[in-house]
């Protein structure tokens, strides 16, 4: 392995691990505060209410795929996805609007959904579960 190849493998590990981790965090207040907000979200939206379920799978389940590395570039889509569904259900109305603080209201939002796209065109590297990029690795 190349030093080149060395670096780009840790900085995918380090890009997969700090995306789920961080994501993971907002998947566990969730499930320790339940559906309720997001039931009523979807339920606004004129979903289905089972589909406010997939939150967990989105908050929980994809990114401890992604800290493992395992399935990689499938878990990212699903975080790229999640992350398109809060954009639309939670927070369409602030897509416009800059913080008080300065910068887009959105920004950590956006940083989620372009580096859950990030991980699933680049997949996991070799430090992971899989150690090399498979085809959904």
């Amino acid at each position: 392995m190349s030093r080149t190849q060395g670096t780009q493998d840790l900085g995918k590990a380090i890009l997969r691990i700090v995306l789920g981790a961080l994501i993971l965090v907002h998947g566990i207040s969730k499930l320790m505060s339940g559906p309720g907000f997001v039931m009523q979200v979807v339920a606004q939206a004129g979903l289905p209410s089972f589909v406010a379920y997939g939150v967990y799978i989105g908050e929980i389940v994809a990114p401890i795929l992604l800290i493992i590395g395992l399935w990689t570039r499938a878990a990212a889509l699903v975080v790229a996805i999640n992350m398109l569904f809060a954009f639309a259900l939670v927070h369409a109305k602030q897509l416009g609007e800059m913080a008080p603080t300065g910068g887009w209201a959105l920004e950590l939002q956006g940083m989620y959904l372009a580096a859950a796209l990030a991980v699933a065109l680049f997949g996991a590297g070799r430090m992971s579960v899989g150690g090399v990029d498979g085809k959904w690795n």
